[in-house]
């Protein structure tokens, strides 16, 4: 039986080559095409030496395939995909292109108008806990952010059950291959090691990506404030959501946390993906694989819900969810090719 011919979009970027790898890995596809415009020409060995073993070339634009993921930056993507989607060919982009229903929001938050509003209506947001029906049947699937995947996975059980008041505070800190590969100063090494800071403390562009999927989920005028940090770290997200509790909902004790924990556990039983932890889990449990771990929790002396949550920002952020996309897509188990268990240390 012959694979299912994929490609990359835009491969250098640290997103596009841990697509490289879960791909390669993958039993049923086959990764034939890659691009980039700063390296169009080379062996693909030659830009990333411990892949000297593909022989693929990095081309400038796509061949033909039967799935394409576009890692292309935000704006610039959605100019790649429209060619690709009237030639049938099913995409998954990981850019913020496609994630917005609003297309209001596309100018306050990404500075640019959406050129078609059609296409974006038909586009399905990638995160298939919540959405696997309508991802199995897309031609195109708006992989989600990854501080909105750590923060909606965390809060999605709460929010279904009506458990929580609409003021939500997101607190997330991510590793440094969260801003990408290009040079910056904020994530020059001498300036991150040894190193915390809050940004985007006006609005981060994740934050109506996350109010969006929080407001289908259920929960009326949610008034979120996400702060995201970045920590001296290569991978990995920790995000702990607060939200104080519908009086009368859920008891402000032991037995009321057993609850919250059985209402978790119910909820994600079937998501292969998703595991209610026993304790507040670490970034390192989930580095290099697809895993979302989540830890809820009451503060009795306060009354708020406290939801732990971790992920690979790379795996399950990024490229491990497009690929649990891709899979959905071509009707194969949702876990082929990402079973591998984190690495550790």
């Amino acid at each position: 039986m012959s694979k299912t011919k994929t490609g990359i979009i835009n491969v250098t970027g640290y997103t596009g080559i841990e697509l490289v790898r879960l791909l390669h890995g993958h039993p049923d596809v086959e990764l034939t095409s890659v691009t980039s415009r700063s390296a169009a020409g080379k062996p693909l060995g030659a830009v990333f030496p411990h892949l000297n073993h593909l022989k693929l070339i990095v081309e400038e634009t796509l061949d033909k395939v039967d799935v394409a993921f576009s890692a292309m930056p935000h704006k610039e993507s959605v100019e790649v995909i429209l060619p690709l989607v009237e030639a049938n060919v099913k995409v998954v982009d990981i850019s913020a292109d496609f994630r917005l229903r609003d297309t209001g929001d596309y100018p306050r938050w990404y500075g640019f108008e959406h050129p078609d509003p059609e296409l974006l209506s038909k586009a399905v947001y990638g995160l298939p806990e919540l959405y696997r029906k309508q991802i199995a049947s897309a031609q195109i699937v708006a992989n989600p952010g990854c501080y909105p995947t750590s923060a909606i996975l965390a809060l999605a059980p709460a929010v279904k059950a009506g458990l929580i008041t609409p003021d939500v505070i997101i607190d997330s800190k991510s590793g440094v291959s969260g801003a990408g590969r290009s040079l910056n100063l904020q994530t020059h090494y001498a300036e991150t090691n040894e190193d915390v800071a809050a940004y985007s403390l006006g609005g981060h562009r994740h934050l109506p990506e996350i109010t969006q999927e929080l407001k289908l989920l259920g929960l009326t005028r949610p008034s979120v404030t996400f702060i995201p940090h970045l920590i001296p770290m290569t991978r990995g997200i920790l995000t702990t959501a607060y939200a104080p509790l519908v009086s009368g909902k859920i008891d402000r004790s032991e037995t009321g946390k057993t609850e919250l924990r059985k209402l978790y556990l119910d909820f994600y039983q079937n998501e292969p993906f998703v595991k209610v932890t026993e304790s507040p889990p670490h970034t390192k449990h989930t580095w290099g694989n697809n895993l979302c771990l989540v830890y809820p929790t009451i503060d009795e002396r306060t009354g708020r819900l406290i939801i732990i949550s971790c992920i690979d920002n790379l795996v399950k952020g990024a490229a491990g969810q497009a690929v649990q996309n891709m899979n959905l897509m071509l009707g194969l188990p949702e876990t082929t090719g990402l079973e591998s268990p984190a690495i550790y240390p």
